[in-house]
């Protein structure tokens, strides 16, 4: 009985995974290196950003003011150091490596970080991708008044906590903006920026391009949505490659939708189209010369797209029918002391109308209760047969944009598809992994809302979700990787073998794996056949935790 009152069990979970990933990056290596050691400190400040980013990826709805307790039933004897102590993690020692962080440089620190990444990993980062978020906080955030020209991407002073277009569908509250550059191979983060919180996407993104060409060696193809294409932004990146989407508020653009005929391709070439994607597109390629500079812009179509647009056509048809219906029963009831009143009013409500107008319009001259003069109207709305047949032509079709022509001309199916790859982020609301933003987002993490006092520390923050990103990320192309290789699947959710499993998944996968110590000696208790496998699919690093190695 002795010895089971001296056995100790700790859990160690998914966060094994989630330490040996930190460690193949070389996160507290690389941090203690720029920060420096201090023999003094129970607990350096590497091994406490390691500490962090266990917590945040552990999924756990915990503010940092309880993040020492995180730990209180986990074997950090094995996650951190032997000689770790819970004690050490306290909000004071956060709060000056945060401060240190920020100090050091966290966009130099994160490119440091990444680069490293890159190399060891073998990275594909052929193609980039460009994207923005908001995050809400809470708290008064006064900021001093800042003198520098607008159009400055690097700045000496902390953000701007302040509102702005949110994302979050929270205009009510104080936010700032986190711009990251993903790869296509893996979604691995590239870098990161912190911003104020009324910024505008299209006012920085060209900068954030040319900024981050200048720290990055490599050369890379940026994808990005319609907030980049402006005649300035197009002119400040003309020496990097890029794709982009084209607003259709250029009125070129709305020319070449309304009038490009796109011709029928042939059950071949349909076949080889329809294998990349489902939505069935076609497309036409166009020179364009735009804001100086020349460029390729494909009009595409959709099929799936075009059903979708065409449905939502008809809802607003029968809606504004439904609209024009009301108005006209309003109109026969009012009464107008004069013509001019009437056409007037006639005037401002086809303003306001989209698809209809009411046409054939009579006047008829009455007398009110007190014998005046009064004027009433009666109508019939008709539909707008061009503005309807210019939706129709616009259904399904968007334009891509890039400046990759002649000797580095892309195939339509690449830029298409590279495109799409960046789209997936928006239209899922960037699924886990920019690329990343809601599983920065997610309530499960522990940054959700922030609970730091000062717009150095949101900064610091977000460097600290960047990093859960990247870790995240990299954990996840390295498992998926593993199984192509070896062709074989995992069991999703549903049962079913998969060689692409979100690592989120995997973790779940982990529940109930625990650390057992009996008589001073530490053992792994659950670990099945099957945990064993994913193991061995991952970095070698993330073994050692469940004493494999």
């Amino acid at each position: 009985m002795s010895n089971y009152e001296d056995a100790k069990i700790k859990n160690i979970d998914h966060l094994g995974i989630v330490a040996g990933l930190i460690d193949e990056i070389g996160i507290v290596e690389t941090i203690n290196s720029k920060l420096g050691i201090d023999p003094r400190e129970k607990i350096t400040a590497g091994m406490l950003v390691k500490a962090i980013l266990i917590n945040g990826l552990g999924f756990v709805s915990r503010p940092l003011y309880l993040f020492s307790q995180f730990f209180d039933d986990k074997g950090i004897e094995i996650l951190l150091e032997k000689d770790v102590d819970n004690e050490y993690l306290n909000d004071d020692k956060i709060g000056r490596v945060m401060d240190k962080l920020y100090k050091y440089g966290l966009n130099n620190l994160f490119i440091e970080i990444v680069l490293s990444v890159i190399k060891k990993f073998k990275i594909d980062t052929k193609y980039s991708h460009l994207d923005a978020t908001s995050f809400h906080l809470h708290g008064e955030y006064k900021s001093g008044e800042v003198n520098e020209k607008e159009e400055e991407i690097t700045r000496e002073r902390p953000i701007i906590i302040t509102k702005g277009y949110s994302r979050d569908h929270r205009p009510d509250l104080k936010q700032c903006v986190l711009d990251l550059i993903t790869s296509s191979d893996g979604d691995i983060p590239l870098l990161m920026r912190t911003g104020d919180g009324n910024e505008a996407d299209k006012a920085v993104f060209g900068q954030i391009l040319v900024e981050f060409k200048k720290q990055i060696s490599f050369d890379s193809i940026m994808v990005c949505d319609s907030a980049l294409y402006s005649q300035e932004n197009i002119k400040l990146i003309e020496h990097l490659k890029w794709i982009s989407r084209v607003p259709m508020t250029i009125k070129k653009a709305q020319e070449l939708v309304q009038s490009v005929e796109i011709e029928e391709i042939s059950l071949e070439e349909r076949d080889k189209r329809l294998s990349l994607n489902s939505d069935g597109y076609k497309w036409k390629e166009e020179i364009v010369n735009y804001g100086g500079i020349k460029q390729i812009w494909l009009i595409v179509e959709s099929q799936k797209r075009r059903k979708s647009d065409l449905e939502k056509l008809d809802k607003k048809l029968k809606k504004e029918k439904e609209k024009v219906e009301k108005i006209l029963k309003a109109l026969k009831k009012e009464d107008f002391e004069t013509p001019e009143q009437a056409r007037y009013k006639l005037k401002e409500i086809n303003k306001k109308l989209k698809l209809f107008e009411i046409k054939d319009v009579k006047l008829i001259e009455t007398k009110s209760k007190d014998n005046k003069t009064i004027y009433k109207m009666l109508g019939v709305g008709h539909e707008k047969p061009e503005e309807i047949e210019i939706q129709i032509k616009e259904a399904g079709r968007f334009i891509l944009a890039t400046n990759l022509v002649d000797d580095n001309k892309l195939e339509p199916e690449e830029i298409l598809t590279n495109y799409k790859n960046q789209q997936s982020c928006v239209r899922e609301a960037c699924r886990l992994g920019l690329r990343g933003f809601r599983f920065l987002k997610d309530p499960l993490f522990f940054t959700d809302s922030f609970f730091v006092e000062n717009s150095e520390r949101i900064e610091t923050m977000l460097f600290l979700m960047s990093l859960c990103l990247l870790v995240y990320n990299l954990g996840q192309r390295e498992l998926r990787n593993s199984l192509k290789r070896a062709k074989i699947g995992i069991k999703n959710q549903l049962g079913k073998l998969t060689l692409s499993p979100t690592l989120r998944w995997v973790f779940q996968c982990f529940q109930g794996i625990h650390l057992l110590t009996l008589n001073g000696v530490n053992q792994i208790i659950n670990l099945t056949s099957s945990r064993h496998f994913i193991l061995n699919c991952l970095p070698s690093s993330c073994q050692k935790y469940y004493l494999l190695s």
